[in-house]
């Protein structure tokens, strides 16, 4: 008998290919191969330029707009501007400058999450646990690697908020567009899932316990899972990573697709 392929998901592969063409003007932009001032592309040409639909360019042109990259102006159009270092993401211009490898990012990660976790087990209040809860369900209940990346993000900022450490916070968030690309292949790689390893769930279940020690365990557990699961990945820079990433989860999405409609 044969089996039925699995319905594509729209949402999902919609997600990944907003993704794929925000990284690419962002990068653009900031590398002033797209000069300050260029007007943009209208939304028409951008479309076919992508092979996407109008609506996934206009999403892309509102989170561009969000980061203060490009001022869109009605009825004139996308127009790129001119970058402060405080409009930059913070610091992660100056962290993407040095090609930070998946390897150094876990070896950062580790002393200011296991610490942050440390802090957030015995300062949690229950807004700040039903923050986490939510945003470990999300994590759980989706399907769609783009929002299972942002619920995870979510989960780990919420432990950095509930730290009561307003730098640890900072700190945490000034490396945040980093770990979301990670988090883009974590999610979506069988291999992450290794059994026996603490995810968040169980990080979660610790914090809620109160139980300090079990907490910065899990949390490093699951940190360290990367070191044995990303293999040539890991020396490899971040962002280098995640696009080939995107493009492989892509590549198999349309593969799907096409078969749904053949």
């Amino acid at each position: 008998m044969l089996r039925s392929m699995p319905t594509p998901d729209p949402s999902a592969h919609r997600g990944l290919l907003t993704e794929r063409i925000a990284r690419q003007l962002e990068h653009d932009i900031r590398s002033g191969d797209i000069a300050v001032g260029t007007k943009l592309p209208s939304e028409r040409e951008l479309a076919a330029q992508f092979g996407s639909s109008r609506n996934v360019v206009r999403e892309v042109l509102r989170r561009l707009e969000a980061q203060h990259l490009i001022e869109v102006a009605p009825g004139r159009g996308s127009f790129v501007l001119e970058q402060s270092s405080g409009q930059a993401r913070g610091y992660d211009a100056l962290y993407r400058a040095g090609r930070p490898t998946v390897r150094q990012l876990i070896e950062a990660r580790l002393p200011l999450e296991v610490e942050t976790v440390r802090l957030a087990t015995e300062r949690a209040s229950a807004e700040d646990i039903e923050i986490m809860r939510v945003a470990v369900n999300a994590l759980e209940s989706s399907t769609d690697v783009v929002v299972k990346a942002q619920a995870d993000m979510e989960f780990h900022d919420a432990v950095a908020t509930a730290s009561g450490n307003p730098v640890l916070r900072i700190m945490l968030s000034s490396i945040s567009g980093m770990m979301f690309e990670m988090m883009l292949r974590s999610n979506s790689d069988p291999s992450i899932a290794e059994p026996g390893v603490p995810h968040h769930p169980e990080i979660f279940s610790a914090i809620e316990a109160r139980d300090v020690e079990l907490a910065c365990e899990r949390m490093r557990a699951h940190l360290m899972l990367g070191l044995r699961t990303y293999g040539a990945d890991l020396d490899i820079p971040v962002n280098v990573m995640a696009q080939h990433h995107i493009d492989a989860l892509l590549a198999e999405s349309e593969g799907r697709r096409g078969a749904s409609r053949a």
